[in-house]
C-alpha cells in the first residue's frame, strides 16, 4: 500500500495524493518523477543490523529528514523492527519528530549557544554536551523549565570534529557535580569514528583506546553512564569490540553498504527507488551530438528519450554519461550531460513512449544503478547521493507501510 508524503512540495504532481488502497505500480499519472520509499526494506535492514549486535541497543539515525527518506516514516518503521533509540543532528529535527507523535528515546547532538535547550528538555529530548560552557547553558535552561535533562557527554577520540579534548576531565567533573545536585543525569558517553568504513584502518583501534580512556576518566570522576556508544554502521557490521552498550546506524538502515572495498556481511535492501516518466521521444541519426557540449554522440541511428530529472533534483552531473537507467528490466545508457531539470537516454530501438516509467536509482531489479554505483561514478559519497534526493519536485511515495 502507498501514500504520497504531504510534507513535500508536489507542484509537478499538482499536489496529488494517492489513496492508500492504490498499489505503487499504478502511481497517479500526473506525477512526472517520484521516490518510492520501501518501509518494509527499512524494517528488514533494522532486523539484520540488530542481529549483528544482540547485546547492544540500536539507535537508528534519522537526521537530514531520514537521509531524505522521511524522518517520521523511517523512525516508525525502525522502531517497529526493534530499534530502541533515534538519533538526529539538530534540536529542530528532534522537535519535528515529537510533533509527529514519536515518543521514543531521542538524542540530538548538534547545538550551539542560544539553542532552544529548554524546549528540547521539556519534550524529553536527550542532549549532547561537548564543553563545560555548553553543559552550563543546558543546566540553566533545564532549571528554568524545572526538568532534569538527560545528557550524553561527547569525548574527542581522534576525528577532531565535535567533542571535548583537553577539557574532558573538567567536563566530566562538572557533570558529576551537577548530577550530585540533581541538576542533570548523565546517561551516555560517546564519540564518533573517522575511518570505520575501512575495517583495517589503524585509526579504528586508536579511537577505541582513546574512547575507553575517556570512559575511564568519566568513571573515575564518579559518573556511571549506562550508554557508551562509538560504533556507526560500518563498525556495527564489522567490529563487535566497538559495540559497547549502543550502536548508531544511519547508512545501513537505508540499505546502502557502509564499507569501502568490500561487501556488507549482512544482506541490506535499498530503501529508495527513484522513478520518472518519459516526456518526449524522437529518432536521431548516427553521430548526433546530445545535450550540452555534445560530449555524447549517437553511435548509430537510435531513439532518444527525455526524462524530467536533473541535477536540481539530486542527479549527479558527472561523470555519469553512459550510466545505466532501468527500463522494463533492461539497462539503457544515459546520453550526454545531465541538465538542471532533465536528462536524455539512448534507448536504441526499444519501443519507448511518452508516459513510460524509467528507474534512475534503486535496488537494481529494473537494470538501474544502486546508490553505491552512483557514488562511485560521480566521485561523491553514498551519503551525499541519498541526502541530495530529497528535492521538492520529486515527492516521496511510501510503500509497504503497515
Amino acid at each position: 500500500m502507498i501514500q504520497v508524503s504531504t510534507r513535500d512540495d508536489c507542484s509537478w504532481g499538482e499536489g496529488v495524493l494517492v489513496d492508500s488502497s492504490v498499489q505503487a505500480s499504478s502511481n497517479n499519472g500526473r506525477l512526472l518523477a517520484w521516490r518510492e520509499i520501501d518501509l518494509d526494506a527499512v524494517r528488514h535492514n533494522v532486523r539484520r543490523i540488530a542481529e549483528t549486535c544482540p547485546a547492544a541497543q540500536l539507535m537508528v539515525v534519522v537526521k537530514a529528514d531520514g537521509y531524505s527518506h522521511g524522518a517520521p516514516e523511517v523512525a516508525r518503521a525502525a522502531l517497529a523492527a526493534g530499534a530502541t533509540y533515534l538519533g538526529v543532528a539538530t534540536i529542530g529535527e528532534a522537535l519535528a519528530l515529537r510533533r509527529a507523535g514519536i515518543t521514543a528515546p531521542l538524542l540530538a547532538w548538534l547545538a550551539g549557544p542560544g539553542s532552544p535547550y529548554g524546549t528540547a528538555i521539556a519534550q524529553g529530548i536527550e542532549l549532547a554536551a561537548y564543553s563545560c560552557a555548553q553543559l552550563s547553558e543546558i543546566v540553566q535552561a533545564a532549571q528554568e523549565q524545572g526538568h532534569v535533562p538527560r545528557i550524553h557527554l561527547k569525548a574527542e577520540t581522534g576525528m577532531w570534529r565535535g567533542g571535548a579534548a583537553d577539557e574532558w576531565a573538567l567536563l566530566v567533573a562538572q557533570a558529576r557535580a551537577h548530577e550530585a545536585q540533581g541538576l542533570v543525569r548523565v546517561v551516555g558517553v560517546w564519540s564518533h569514528l573517522a575511518c570505520a568504513d575501512r575495517v583495517d584502518h589503524p585509526a579504528n583501534d586508536q579511537q577505541r583506546d582513546w574512547f575507553l580512556r575517556a570512559v575511564q576518566v568519566a568513571e573515575e570522576a564518579g559518573l556511571r553512564p549506562r550508554l557508551r556508544h562509538l560504533a556507526n554502521s560500518a563498525a556495527t557490521l564489522t567490529r563487535p569490540d566497538l559495540h559497547f552498550d549502543m550502536v548508531r546506524c544511519g547508512l545501513a538502515t537505508y540499505g546502502v553498504n557502509p564499507l569501502s572495498g568490500q561487501e556488507a556481511p549482512v544482506q541490506l535492501r535499498p530503501v529508495v527507488t527513484v522513478k520518472a516518466r518519459v516526456t518526449h521521444v524522437k529518432r536521431a541519426p548516427a553521430g548526433a551530438g546530445v545535450s550540452y557540449g555534445h560530449t555524447y554522440r549517437t553511435p548509430a541511428s537510435t531513439t532518444l528519450a527525455l526524462v524530467p530529472l536533473g541535477y536540481a533534483d539530486g542527479v549527479p552531473v558527472a561523470p555519469l554519461e553512459g550510466a545505466p537507467v532501468g527500463y522494463r528490466g533492461k539497462s539503457v545508457p544515459l546520453a550526454g550531460r545531465v541538465c538542471m531539470d532533465q536528462l536524455v537516454l539512448d534507448v536504441g530501438d526499444l519501443q519507448v513512449q511518452p508516459g513510460d516509467v524509467v528507474t534512475l536509482l534503486g535496488p537494481g531489479r529494473d537494470g538501474e544503478h544502486r546508490a553505491e554505483d552512483w557514488a562511485a561514478l560521480s566521485g561523491r559519497s553514498s551519503y551525499e547521493i541519498l541526502t541530495g534526493l530529497g528535492r521538492p519536485r520529486v515527492p516521496a511515495i511510501y510503500v509497504n507501510d503497515e
